[in-house]
């Protein structure tokens, strides 16, 4: 019997499971896929690299200002000075770095899915296939729109989450053989979203300029269940017209979906947790769009749980 598991090593959580470890307990974090950080993310393509999720990280709260010093100073963190005159910091050597700085020391069991839980009289069974995990207390940290398929719809934490929104997006990256006409470029409106140069970040591969554009929310929810060469062909005309080159100057485009990428529906409270507080549901999708509002969020249940221990 495991005193506390989580389900999602996200950055919420990475931040719960710290500071449970960090007051004497050790808890397990079970993630499916073959990498931690969620959508904080760096995607390697041979000598070339993206991050092709969150672009950087701000803070806002102190705690979590402190914790972006700490990395900083152990050089898992580096200020990017891009072109929009705020203090944006990102992963070394890639945005994964940072997911990685906080997952040092930690009981992290990755490629393990979790396909059900169900409660039983000393805690919860976790159903991993072929096999059952027990635990005392469950964390689940996955997008909202997953919880269902974790607890069942008829649980009544599920219905709670019916005010939260989610918003898909679609990530182009591409290798261009030309100059770089600016180093980031924001614009809401467009149905690229955001351009940036990533090799403009510190101690990123130098060379040839590798762009990554996040499309908008009307652009991506259009084209989301495209395949990944048909989003390709449609973002990458895109991105070569607000570049100024032509198509024979690519060497390289893939692309990524993000079906859940950003909050636009906040739940407005830092997490939910079950009438005998042996299960709490957490993630960015219940304080708002930010690295940052993970790390509350899985802060705050760490802070929970302890509090009733």
């Amino acid at each position: 019997m495991i005193h506390v598991v989580i389900i999602g090593s996200g950055i919420a959580g990475l931040a719960c499971a710290r500071s449970l470890a960090a007051a004497g307990l050790a808890p397990v974090v079970l993630d499916k896929g073959r990498g931690i950080g969620g959508r904080v993310a760096t995607r390697r393509v041979g000598a070339m690299q993206f991050d092709h999720g969150a672009q950087y990280v701000t803070a806002q709260n102190p705690g979590f200002g402190a914790v972006l010093s700490e990395l900083q100073t152990s050089g898992a963190l580096s200020e990017w000075p891009d072109d929009s005159g705020r203090s944006r910091y990102v992963g070394q050597p890639g945005m994964s770095g940072l997911p990685k700085a906080l997952g040092v020391g930690l009981d992290i069991r990755q490629g393990v899915q979790v396909t059900g839980t169900s409660q039983i009289r000393d805690g919860w069974a976790l159903n991993l296939g072929d096999t059952l995990l027990q635990a005392r207390r469950v964390v689940m940290t996955v997008p909202a729109p997953q919880v269902a398929g974790l607890l069942g719809p008829e649980h009544p934490l599920v219905a709670a989450l019916a005010p939260v929104r989610l918003a898909p997006c679609l990530t182009l990256m591409a290798a261009v053989t030309a100059p770089a006409p600016f180093t980031s470029r924001q614009d809401r409106d467009d149905p690229l979203a955001w351009i940036a140069l990533d090799n403009s970040k510190p101690d990123r591969p130098q060379g040839t300029a590798l762009w990554v554009a996040q499309a908008g929310q009307d652009f991506s929810e259009t084209h989301l269940e495209q395949d990944p060469p048909a989003i390709v062909n449609a973002m990458l005309p895109l991105l070569c017209d607000r570049l100024g080159v032509t198509a024979d100057r690519v060497t390289h485009a893939g692309a990524h979906r993000w079906r859940y990428a950003r909050v636009t529906q906040a739940l407005d409270q830092p997490f939910l947790t079950s009438a005998d507080g042996t299960l709490h549901l957490g993630g960015d999708w219940c304080i708002g769009p930010r690295v940052e509002g993970a790390w509350q969020s899985g802060t705050a249940i760490a802070h929970d749980i302890l509090a009733c221990a």
